[in-house]
């Protein structure tokens, strides 16, 4: 009962929730300090918790099957449904290109070549398959997943075992204390899992009084996860890079480093083709794009937005967390106000 009440549908959040931020923490948290990078890690898990809370009571308050910018425009009319719209519709193309950023890391382990010519081979695999429009999402999915968690049990086995407690003595505060806020909030964001959490809540007629649970163990299983991550790379690379990977490079063994590249490119470059089809079929279904205007938006922006200067991956994924998430959670809070306020009134 326990597993398909709580750890199954907490597993399908830390499944969403985890991903290719979890690689910009390492170095974020040694800028800022493993005490600071740490707190806040777990603070804003803290934080996420409620705010899932928050999205899934706005989801069963309200009828029909919406997403967070069908809410919005729901409830907060038309001003607040373009700045949903912005917000979730512009991430996505910002996280197609923090991809594309981090490509190179993974496909540099196995061949040589300059970082661009490495992130255009990653950018046509990714495109043709998004144009093809790859069917088995499932399958895509799962090797998301299990890419990922692979990568982070390598990572910790190998390396937590192996951190020098002196080096942890004189890191504990770092030289810019808030350098770990975008990275974190970047890479524990995962309010797109709550309303498939609900489904399966509702598809398996379990009570929902497991669901606060479920999505709380959810945001700390992720925290976890990335700590153990941290951890782990601190233990194995002598030299903290920005991406987690390339600092690796002579630090341990080739078979090593073959493995996490495999593990690593499986993982990102099926996040880039379900996010891309994901993409493609908002501007198709809800915009009514035309398939070709839809497509080249799809397979160009990205690039555009590297070549435009987007090339940093840590400061794309502070970005990212500093300007998108907070914006996604104040919204968020304004649509629950109101459903709240809506469900009073029909209270009485």
């Amino acid at each position: 009962i326990v597993y398909k009440n709580i750890l199954l549908p907490a597993s399908m959040m830390a499944g969403t929730i985890i991903g290719a931020g979890m690689f910009s923490l390492p170095f974020a948290f040694l800028k800022s300090g493993l005490i600071a990078g740490f707190s806040f890690l777990f603070l804003f898990a803290l934080l996420y918790a409620i705010i899932y809370f928050i999205y899934s009571d706005i989801i069963l308050k309200t009828e029909g099957d919406h997403r967070f910018v069908g809410y919005a425009k729901i409830y907060l009319g038309r001003l607040g449904f373009w700045a949903a719209f912005f917000t979730s519709f512009v991430q996505l193309f910002f996280v197609l290109t923090i991809y594309l950023i981090l490509a190179p890391s993974f496909t540099k382990i196995f061949t040589g070549g300059s970082s661009l010519s490495h992130l255009l081979f990653f950018w046509i695999v990714g495109s043709l398959a998004i144009l093809l429009n790859v069917k088995k999402i499932a399958l895509l999915e799962f090797i998301i997943v299990a890419g990922m968690f692979l990568i982070i049990l390598l990572v910790f086995l190998f390396g937590g075992f192996k951190i020098d407690i002196n080096f942890l003595k004189n890191i504990s505060f770092g030289p810019n204390i808030f350098s770990s806020i975008g990275p974190a909030l970047f890479a524990l964001s995962g309010t797109l899992a709550v309303p498939e959490v609900i489904s399966y809540f509702r598809e398996s007629k379990i009570p929902l009084n497991f669901l606060k649970k479920s999505l709380a163990l959810g945001s700390f299983l992720s925290a976890m996860a990335y700590a153990a991550f941290v951890i782990g790379i601190l233990g194995l690379s002598k030299v903290i890079s920005s991406d987690a990977i390339s600092g690796l490079i002579g630090s341990v063994p080739q078979w090593f480093l073959i493995i996490l590249g495999i593990l690593g490119f499986l993982s990102l470059i099926s996040s880039y083709i379900v996010v891309g089809l994901n993409i493609r079929k908002i501007l198709e279904k809800d915009f009514n794009f035309s398939r070709l205007l839809a497509m080249i938006l799809v397979v160009f922006v990205p690039l555009l937005l590297y070549f435009l200067g987007f090339q940093n991956f840590i400061g794309a994924v502070s970005f990212m967390g500093a300007v998108f998430a907070p914006i996604e959670i104040i919204l968020l809070i304004l649509i629950w106000l109101k459903v709240r306020k809506l469900s009073s009134k029909n209270l009485v």
